[in-house]
């Protein structure tokens, strides 16, 4: 349950995520193209006012040359027009000499007094100038006023203009622009959560399959099909699944042998202990005969046990391994010398050929095991008078050795499986001579461990060939 809980927060989390991206990614450009928009608006407009006013002025700043207004500032159309002018645009318009004097002020206040600013004296120079001020939202402009055919200035128009008009537009632009912005917005969000809805719903469906997975009332199987991406997170749990049932499997077959395999010396030895019991005066022949069979059960229960706590070490990771430099040949001589004592008794030849001298990183007591298995079984399923024959070759990163005897052989349909624990080919004869079914499951965890292979070659009835590539080197 804890598990669940947790992945139903991670979900909430996700959608939560999303919803704030898809928000993010939604809003934020709306945003800036609203910022951008208004500052576009706010540009354009000054400009156009600029452009406007600029173009009124100059056509009155001709006349006022013409008419030599600066010096004889008495004309009433002139002054009409300034007047005229200043009240369109909401302004105030100053007509300065080259005195610096105003010689005309549309609000009356500044005549006759003198004016000296920076776009004043840069307009005398015959450049015009304008400026518009954020703070108090007006614009200024400076003209200069020339003498038609020799471009003399003869005076400055200044014209200050307020920018309210303009600005009082912007506002309510700006107004409509955020209305729009939040109902946007709104319907961002709405369909934020609706996305994430429709991304997450599939997870939620995944996560109440596994659940009743889990507690057992689900078909065994994710059927999650909504996108390409949670079809192929099913197919891989479904993998994952199937893999982990056969394990399961394996498993409860594996403790299911352990426990028939350990039961069945113990239940033999019940039986004969109870015989001597039930004897009141047992012959001693029968007693030693009895107490025998006992002792050879015990030693088949030592060896199964045996066999099974160095399966266990095999399963262990390779960083158990006491990897040293070994000489190959050295060790397979040894070997069929401990053997050939067995191999002598049942009348079987033991033959080692090496083609090369050979020295490889490995873990010699594992290895050892893994061959002794294989020449142990070529001789205890072999023919009489047979012949079990070891080679040992290498090349410039392997060596290989390869274990073929003249026995009894392993029937086709039987090789896949002769490396799975407590599998037998002939359950009575194995029995017979005294094998667990643990010692192949052993040589292959013991091969692949030093990141080797195993291949297996009979034929039923002629014999068998096993083959095993080890790196020289071991690698990590």
């Amino acid at each position: 349950m804890g598990k669940d809980s947790t992945f139903r927060k991670f979900l909430k989390s996700m959608k939560f995520r999303l919803i704030l991206l898809f928000s993010v990614i939604g809003i934020l450009p709306c945003l800036i193209f609203c910022v951008g928009l208004l500052r576009a608006y706010e540009d354009r407009a000054l400009n156009l006012h600029s452009i406007d006013i600029t173009s009124q002025a100059k056509i009155l700043a001709t006349q006022i040359a013409a008419n030599n207004y600066i010096d004889h500032p008495e004309m009433e159309s002139i002054t009409a027009q300034l007047t005229q002018l200043s009240n369109i645009y909401d302004g105030r318009v100053m007509l300065i000499d080259r005195a610096f004097q105003i010689v005309a002020d549309t609000y009356a206040l500044d005549e006759q007094k003198t004016i000296i600013s920076e776009e004043v004296i840069r307009s005398f120079s015959g450049k015009e100038i304008s400026k518009y001020d954020k703070k108090s939202r007006y614009l200024e402009m400076t003209i200069p006023i020339t003498e038609t055919g020799n471009k003399k200035v003869t005076g400055v128009m200044l014209v200050s203009v307020s920018m309210d008009g303009v600005m009082n537009n912007k506002d309510l632009v700006a107004r409509h622009a955020t209305v729009l912005a939040l109902l946007l917005s709104v319907f961002i969000l709405g369909f934020a959560v609706f996305v994430s809805g429709r991304l997450v719903r599939p997870l939620r469906k995944m996560e109440k399959s596994i659940r009743d997975i889990q507690t057992g009332y689900g078909d065994g199987e994710l059927q999650i099909d909504q996108f390409t991406e949670t079809r192929e997170m099913s197919e891989s749990f479904n993998q994952l699944l199937t893999r982990m049932r056969v394990l399961d499997d394996s498993r409860q077959e594996f403790v299911s042998n352990v426990s028939h395999e350990l039961k069945t010396p113990l239940t033999s030895m019940k039986v004969l202990a109870d015989s001597l019991n039930s004897m009141e005066d047992a012959p001693v022949e029968l007693y030693k005969e009895f107490m025998e069979d006992i002792t050879n059960e015990i030693e088949r229960e030592n060896k199964i046990i045996t066999d099974l706590l160095s399966l266990v070490k095999m399963d262990k990771s390779a960083a158990d391994l006491n990897i040293t430099t070994v000489n190959i040949n050295e060790m397979l001589e040894l070997i069929l010398k401990r053997l050939r004592p067995i191999a002598e008794k049942q009348n079987i030849e033991l033959v080692l050929e090496t083609f090369r001298p050979v020295t490889a990183e490995i873990d010699e007591v594992k290895l050892t095991l893994a061959v002794t298995n294989l020449v142990e079984n070529g001789i205890k399923y072999n023919q009489e008078s047979g012949w079990v024959h070891v080679t040992l070759n290498a090349d410039h990163q392997y060596f290989y050795v390869k274990v073929e005897d003249s026995g009894i052989g392993i029937p086709e349909e039987a090789l896949e499986h002769i490396y799975e624990r407590f599998y037998r080919v002939d359950k009575s004869h194995s029995r017979e001579i005294g094998g667990t079914g643990l010692g192949l499951a052993i040589t292959r965890n013991a091969v692949l461990m030093h990141r080797g292979a195993i291949k297996a070659y009979s034929t039923e009835g002629e014999g068998t060939i096993f083959t095993i590539r080890i790196p020289l080197n071991y690698i990590v």
